[in-house]
């Protein structure tokens, strides 16, 4: 498989992306501020992926999901299926490990508004699509979110179209260069607005957990 590397502190790919951190920088000298690498290890065999890092949660702490509530609800139950162990203290340095999972994002840096464009994943796209070829293990990716969902279909050259975002749906995606197919997990977001609104619940998010699980052993 091939290599992986995450982007430079400093990456200037995005012109947009690179002035609001710059902002940032200035605002917040004692915050992360900076691209935002993956969390657990390559050997992973389930990888999660959200869209991009929240301004007061990973582009503050330095880890994808910690800091704010969609890491509270994400690792309590990564927690609750064996997939992390140690205690989640919503900062970088709380010693919780994840077991047999990794979680990255599309775009690695904080957009404005938590919105990154077309032009801002397909600049990113490069580094998702080398991290996933280097994970030799891989069996199951679970998409946060629709555009989550689209971003890993684009990366592993599936079609949108035969493959629509569903929460809880399993697509099986044949993917070039590996001997079996990969499944592809759907939730929607764990964000505090998706939970208060209802549109998730704990035990939906839940289920699609213990199916990922079922789909691992």
């Amino acid at each position: 498989m091939a290599g992986f590397a995450e982007p430079a502190r400093d990456c200037a790919l995005c012109p947009r992306l690179a002035a609001f951190r710059a902002d940032n920088r200035r605002q917040f000298p004692d915050w992360h501020n900076a691209p935002v690498p993956a969390f657990g290890g390559l050997d992973a065999r389930l990888l999660i992926v959200g869209l991009a890092p929240g301004l007061r949660g990973a582009n503050r702490t330095s880890r994808p999901f910690t800091g704010d509530y969609a890491g509270d609800l994400l690792y309590a139950t990564l927690a609750k299926f064996d997939l992390a162990r140690g205690s989640y203290g919503a900062r970088a340095d709380d010693g919780l490990a994840l077991v047999d999972t990794r979680i990255t994002n599309a775009v690695r840096c904080v957009p404005p508004e938590n919105k990154p464009i077309g032009a801002e994943e397909r600049a990113c796209r490069p580094f998702l699509v080398a991290e996933i070829a280097a994970m030799p293990n891989l069996e199951v990716v679970l998409a946060l979110g629709t555009l989550a969902h689209n971003a890993v279909l684009t990366t592993l050259g599936a079609r949108r179209a035969a493959h629509p975002f569903r929460h809880g749906a399993l697509h099986e995606l044949t993917v070039k260069d590996r001997a079996r197919p990969l499944l592809l997990s759907d939730s929607y977001h764990c964000s505090r607005y998706n939970t208060n609104t209802g549109r998730l619940t704990v035990a939906m998010f839940e289920e699609v957990f213990a199916r990922v699980k079922e789909k691992l052993r």
